[in-house]
């Protein structure tokens, strides 16, 4: 049988064998050899009514073989050598077991396997193991000895003492497994209920999913953007809701307490924040905060968050975030994707118009985007001195116009953003919004005179790219230029007789530049710092980090050197010419 360790079926385990104790109700103990005096047979039959009784009436099946055991005289001269009870496959030995042989009586009970049959006990001239059986199973063993051999009335009397051991084992065993499914099946109740309550949940929470994923999507297909999703969420949760772009600028707010300004993102924290939300596999909370990232194909579009000061969210509230993010990202990308294609369009239609094409088909093309090329335009160009000039730069450049009121065509040519703008740009706005975005007004724009035809726009070009040259070269170097106010420089611009600007250069400063050359000076720059600072000694000395001694030393050289004289009107006039044809339209070249 196996050898798995069987539970405890007995009560009474302090019972080692001892002499019988009577109990109120029960039978005398008689166990031991038959005493000499044997009852009558009518005393034998009500002693066995009344033990049959008993052990039907016994709670459980260890009290039952005690019984059985403490009153085995009563059917002859026997004595109780063992008993034992069936569970879990394994024969577990009474209490109260004589020790004497019980390791020779346990080894052969478990050869018996079941079945009946002689034991030999020193002292003892006949033995037996019974086996009680039931309908289904073997309940146990009484293991039985006489110091004889019984009689057939004797051995009928044991026989029957032991069927109604059995019978009362077969109740007791029956009244067990009765309890023992009733627990099971409390047990098994206990947690269906709890199953159904889970189920109950889990249908409730896909039910509210559903009905969210169901406004969402209503609100989506209504048009609304961000401001109907921030609109719908805070309804749903009771907390404000907002969006932010990827660099932290609130797009919209739904609910109370909105700050008013809004603070500035700051670059680092703001990356910092993102790389600490995108780590987390649902809502992030930051400080008082929910925040979960609007990301589409993993792209990082924006945040949508819930202001939660109090910590009151639940499962509900965070499956009401997660789900209008969800929508949010795929409107966010829809319009992204709308963008970019209407970008690409107008970038292939600008940069058809600055290399020149039909009035028709530019007219024909700008109808198609939404863009009214009938009106006056001006060409823009746009250089900032730490940015490089790529996609990233060009979409700075166009929200920079866009919220400055600027309605335009932009695109990138020759190492510019170039905007095409249907109106005369106001004079520092778009720059001043430019060094806003980029952190820095270490930026130029060169802005054309107007055109009324596609036609004039590639000659407009060049003439914005020659105002921002002018400026670049300039003493403020950074701001907006426009054409129309660069007087004389209008005519220095490209398209003109470079060989006699040159030659008008050459007969100028050749001897100065000469000069420079020769002995690794700066004569020439000097001269052209001078003119620049209106002829402030203190101005051009500053500007060029010098002593103002040695610059009214380099001024009589340039004096020398040339044979030209400063106080001369026309001498004056001639030098300030080169020195400008020179630096911008040479570049400053030898």
């Amino acid at each position: 049988m196996a050898r798995s360790r069987p539970r405890n079926l007995y009560r009474h385990s302090d019972r080692k064998g001892s002499a019988s104790r009577d109990s109120p109700g029960r039978p005398p103990a008689c166990r031991g050899s038959h005493p000499p005096d044997q009852p009558s047979a009518d005393h034998a039959l009500d002693e066995f009514t009344v033990l049959s009784r008993t052990l039907f009436d016994a709670p459980d099946e260890g009290e039952i073989l005690r019984l059985a055991m403490d009153h085995i005289a009563a059917a002859g001269p026997y004595s109780a050598e063992a008993g034992y009870l069936a569970a879990d496959g394994y024969l577990v030995p009474s209490p109260g077991n004589r020790q004497n042989h019980a390791l020779t009586v346990d080894r052969r009970v478990r050869e018996l396997a079941g079945q009946d049959g002689p034991v030999t006990v020193p002292g003892r001239s006949w033995g037996q193991a019974l086996g009680l059986r039931g309908l289904e199973r073997l309940h146990g063993y009484l293991v039985v000895t006489s110091p004889s051999r019984p009689s057939e009335a004797e051995r009928s009397l044991l026989a029957t003492l032991v069927r109604h051991t059995a019978a009362a084992l077969s109740v007791a065993f029956a009244h067990r497994r009765r309890r023992e499914e009733a627990v099971e099946l409390h047990r098994l109740r206990e947690e269906r209920a709890a199953l159904q309550r889970q189920l109950i949940a889990v249908v409730a929470e896909l039910a509210y999913g559903r009905a969210v994923h169901a406004l969402m999507a209503d609100v989506a297909a209504s048009g609304g953007g961000e401001e109907a999703v921030t609109r719908a969420l805070h309804g749903l949760t009771g907390l404000p809701a907002l969006v932010e772009d990827r660099f932290g600028r609130l797009r919209s707010w739904a609910g109370p307490s909105r700050p008013d300004p809004y603070p500035e993102p700051n670059p680092v924290r703001q990356d910092e924040l993102l790389h600490t939300v995108a780590r987390q596999p649902g809502p992030a909370r930051i400080k008082d905060r929910l925040i979960t990232l609007i990301r589409p194909h993993g792209e990082i579009l924006g945040m949508l968050a819930l202001v939660d000061p109090q910590g009151e969210a639940v499962r509900h509230t965070m499956l009401a975030l997660e789900q209008a993010a969800t929508s949010l990202a795929l409107e966010l990308a829809h319009l992204r994707n709308l963008a970019e294609v209407e970008l690409r369009l107008h970038r292939e239609l600008a940069d058809d118009l600055l290399a020149g094409t039909d009035d028709e088909s530019a007219y024909a093309r700008s109808e198609a985007v939404g863009h009214d090329l009938h009106r006056s335009h001006y060409i823009v160009v746009v250089q900032w001195s730490d940015r490089a000039v790529d996609d990233s730069f060009a979409q700075t450049v166009g929200r920079a116009a866009s919220a400055v009121g600027m309605r335009s065509l932009l695109t990138r040519r020759s190492g510019h953003v170039v905007l095409v703008a249907d109106d005369r740009p106001h004079a520092r706005a778009l720059y001043e919004a430019l060094a806003l975005e980029t952190g820095t007004p270490a930026g130029t724009i060169g802005v054309s005179a107007p055109c009324d035809s596609p036609d004039d726009i590639p000659q407009r070009f060049q003439e914005a790219q020659r105002a921002l040259e002018v400026r670049r070269h300039s003493r403020e170097r950074y701001g907006m230029t426009f054409f129309d106010e660069l007087g004389l420089y209008r005519i220095l611009g490209p398209g003109n007789d470079y060989g006699e600007l040159e030659a008008f250069v050459h007969e100028w400063l050749g001897q100065l530049i000469d000069y420079d050359a020769l002995h690794n000076s700066a004569m020439t720059e000097t001269l052209a710092r001078y003119f620049d600072c209106g002829g402030n000694y203190d101005e051009t000395a500053a500007s060029l980090a010098i002593h103002r001694s040695t610059l009214r030393y380099r001024l009589q050289r340039i004096r020398d050197i040339s044979g030209n004289d400063l106080a001369n009107v026309e001498d004056r006039l001639n030098l300030q010419v080169a020195t400008r044809v020179w630096k911008i339209v040479l570049g400053g070249l030898g």
